[in-house]
Protein backbone atom coordinates (compact mmCIF):
# COMPACT_ATOMS: atom_id res chain seq x y z
CA UNK A 1 0.00 0.00 0.00
CA UNK A 2 3.19 2.30 0.69
CA UNK A 3 4.19 2.06 -2.81
CA UNK A 4 1.61 3.56 -4.70
CA UNK A 5 2.09 7.14 -2.62
CA UNK A 6 6.00 6.37 -4.17
CA UNK A 7 4.81 6.10 -7.80
CA UNK A 8 5.27 10.10 -9.45
CA UNK A 9 2.41 8.36 -11.91
CA UNK A 10 -0.65 8.75 -9.43
CA UNK A 11 0.83 12.35 -8.89
CA UNK A 12 1.15 13.27 -11.98
CA UNK A 13 -2.59 11.97 -13.08
CA UNK A 14 -4.16 13.32 -9.14
CA UNK A 15 -3.14 16.56 -9.54
CA UNK A 16 -4.55 17.89 -12.76
CA UNK A 17 -7.58 15.63 -11.85
CA UNK A 18 -7.64 17.83 -8.82
CA UNK A 19 -6.70 21.05 -9.96
CA UNK A 20 -9.21 21.01 -13.00
CA UNK A 21 -11.85 19.53 -10.42
CA UNK A 22 -12.10 23.22 -8.85
CA UNK A 23 -13.29 25.60 -11.10
CA UNK A 24 -16.17 23.00 -11.99
CA UNK A 25 -16.71 22.58 -8.42
CA UNK A 26 -16.92 26.53 -8.13
CA UNK A 27 -18.66 27.13 -11.12
CA UNK A 28 -21.57 24.04 -10.50
CA UNK A 29 -21.89 24.04 -7.26
CA UNK A 30 -20.87 27.02 -4.86
CA UNK A 31 -21.55 30.21 -7.90
CA UNK A 32 -25.15 28.87 -7.51
CA UNK A 33 -25.39 28.35 -4.14
CA UNK A 34 -24.08 31.94 -3.53
CA UNK A 35 -26.77 33.73 -5.94
CA UNK A 36 -29.44 31.76 -3.90
CA UNK A 37 -28.76 32.99 -0.90
CA UNK A 38 -28.34 36.71 -2.39
CA UNK A 39 -31.59 36.72 -3.59
CA UNK A 40 -32.85 35.40 -0.24
CA UNK A 41 -31.04 38.44 1.39
CA UNK A 42 -32.33 40.60 -1.30
CA UNK A 43 -36.00 39.60 -0.82
CA UNK A 44 -35.23 40.05 2.91
CA UNK A 45 -33.97 43.10 2.21
CA UNK A 46 -37.34 43.96 0.44
CA UNK A 47 -39.56 42.70 3.07
CA UNK A 48 -37.59 44.57 5.73
CA UNK A 49 -38.53 48.22 3.76
CA UNK A 50 -41.83 47.31 3.69
CA UNK A 51 -42.39 46.88 7.33
CA UNK A 52 -40.10 49.92 7.54
CA UNK A 53 -42.82 52.14 5.69
CA UNK A 54 -46.22 50.23 7.17
CA UNK A 55 -44.84 51.25 10.67
CA UNK A 56 -44.10 54.59 9.60
CA UNK A 57 -47.17 54.79 7.40
CA UNK A 58 -49.35 54.06 10.95
CA UNK A 59 -46.58 55.80 13.38
CA UNK A 60 -45.14 58.64 11.60
CA UNK A 61 -43.77 60.37 14.63
CA UNK A 62 -41.06 58.10 15.20
CA UNK A 63 -39.38 60.32 12.53
CA UNK A 64 -39.99 63.50 14.55
CA UNK A 65 -37.64 61.42 17.13
CA UNK A 66 -34.38 61.52 15.84
CA UNK A 67 -34.25 65.41 14.92
CA UNK A 68 -35.94 66.75 18.45
CA UNK A 69 -33.11 68.72 20.10
CA UNK A 70 -34.71 67.48 23.13
CA UNK A 71 -33.27 63.74 21.99
CA UNK A 72 -30.06 64.84 20.80
CA UNK A 73 -29.26 67.20 23.87
CA UNK A 74 -27.71 65.77 26.90
CA UNK A 75 -30.27 62.93 28.74
CA UNK A 76 -32.08 63.76 31.45
CA UNK A 77 -34.79 61.79 33.12
CA UNK A 78 -37.11 64.30 34.02
CA UNK A 79 -37.15 65.32 30.22
CA UNK A 80 -37.33 61.29 29.08
CA UNK A 81 -40.30 60.35 31.36
CA UNK A 82 -42.55 63.66 31.18
CA UNK A 83 -42.48 63.66 27.51
CA UNK A 84 -43.28 59.49 26.97
CA UNK A 85 -45.89 59.43 29.60
CA UNK A 86 -47.50 62.38 27.74
CA UNK A 87 -47.25 60.71 24.53
CA UNK A 88 -48.92 56.84 26.69
CA UNK A 89 -51.55 59.46 27.94
CA UNK A 90 -50.49 58.66 31.35
CA UNK A 91 -51.69 61.60 33.83
CA UNK A 92 -48.57 63.04 35.90
CA UNK A 93 -50.19 61.46 39.08
CA UNK A 94 -49.63 58.30 38.03
CA UNK A 95 -46.04 58.27 37.80
CA UNK A 96 -43.55 58.88 39.91
CA UNK A 97 -39.07 58.46 39.23
CA UNK A 98 -36.19 59.10 40.93
CA UNK A 99 -33.03 59.01 39.56
CA UNK A 100 -29.49 58.22 41.12
CA UNK A 101 -26.69 60.02 40.63
CA UNK A 102 -24.28 59.52 37.71
CA UNK A 103 -21.40 56.84 37.72
CA UNK A 104 -18.12 57.49 36.19
CA UNK A 105 -16.40 53.63 34.89
CA UNK A 106 -14.22 53.35 32.11
CA UNK A 107 -15.27 56.67 30.73
CA UNK A 108 -18.19 56.24 30.38
CA UNK A 109 -20.92 57.93 32.55
CA UNK A 110 -23.94 56.19 33.64
CA UNK A 111 -27.10 56.64 35.45
CA UNK A 112 -29.65 54.63 37.05
CA UNK A 113 -33.22 55.47 37.54
CA UNK A 114 -36.30 53.73 38.86
CA UNK A 115 -39.80 54.58 37.33
CA UNK A 116 -43.12 53.64 39.18
CA UNK A 117 -46.45 53.37 37.07
CA UNK A 118 -49.77 53.18 39.31
CA UNK A 119 -53.17 52.36 37.67
CA UNK A 120 -51.91 52.00 34.27
CA UNK A 121 -53.45 49.37 31.55
CA UNK A 122 -50.94 46.89 30.54
CA UNK A 123 -50.72 48.19 26.69
CA UNK A 124 -50.17 51.67 28.25
CA UNK A 125 -47.33 50.21 30.59
CA UNK A 126 -45.86 48.22 27.85
CA UNK A 127 -45.97 51.35 24.95
CA UNK A 128 -44.03 53.33 27.94
CA UNK A 129 -41.32 51.09 27.75
CA UNK A 130 -41.26 51.10 23.83
CA UNK A 131 -41.16 54.34 23.60
CA UNK A 132 -38.44 55.20 25.67
CA UNK A 133 -36.57 52.59 24.84
CA UNK A 134 -37.02 53.52 20.55
CA UNK A 135 -36.28 57.37 21.80
CA UNK A 136 -33.44 56.72 23.40
CA UNK A 137 -30.95 54.22 22.19
CA UNK A 138 -28.19 54.49 25.00
CA UNK A 139 -31.30 53.85 27.65
CA UNK A 140 -32.23 50.02 28.46
CA UNK A 141 -34.61 48.66 30.76
CA UNK A 142 -32.77 46.07 33.39
CA UNK A 143 -36.16 45.11 35.54
CA UNK A 144 -39.71 45.82 34.90
CA UNK A 145 -42.37 43.78 37.81
CA UNK A 146 -46.07 44.09 37.51
CA UNK A 147 -48.67 44.07 40.11
CA UNK A 148 -51.73 43.65 39.01
CA UNK A 149 -54.44 45.49 41.01
CA UNK A 150 -56.98 43.11 42.71
CA UNK A 151 -60.56 43.06 41.09
CA UNK A 152 -60.01 45.27 38.69
CA UNK A 153 -59.66 44.04 34.92
CA UNK A 154 -56.52 46.14 33.48
CA UNK A 155 -55.45 48.02 36.40
CA UNK A 156 -51.53 47.15 36.46
CA UNK A 157 -48.93 48.99 39.25
CA UNK A 158 -45.71 49.05 37.03
CA UNK A 159 -41.86 49.41 38.70
CA UNK A 160 -39.03 49.85 35.87
CA UNK A 161 -35.19 50.38 36.58
CA UNK A 162 -33.90 51.95 33.87
CA UNK A 163 -29.84 52.33 32.80
CA UNK A 164 -28.63 55.03 30.45
CA UNK A 165 -25.10 55.41 29.29
CA UNK A 166 -23.74 58.68 28.26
Amino acid sequence: MREIYRNPMLYYVLAPILVAAWPLLVRFMYLPAAERSSRQEQALCLEGQACILEVLKFDPERLTFTGSPEVSGEFQYAKAIDRVANLCAIPSSSYNYSAGSIITANNKKSQQARVSLTNVGIVQAATFVSTIQSMWVNLKCDKVKLTKKEGMPDQWDTEMTFWYTF
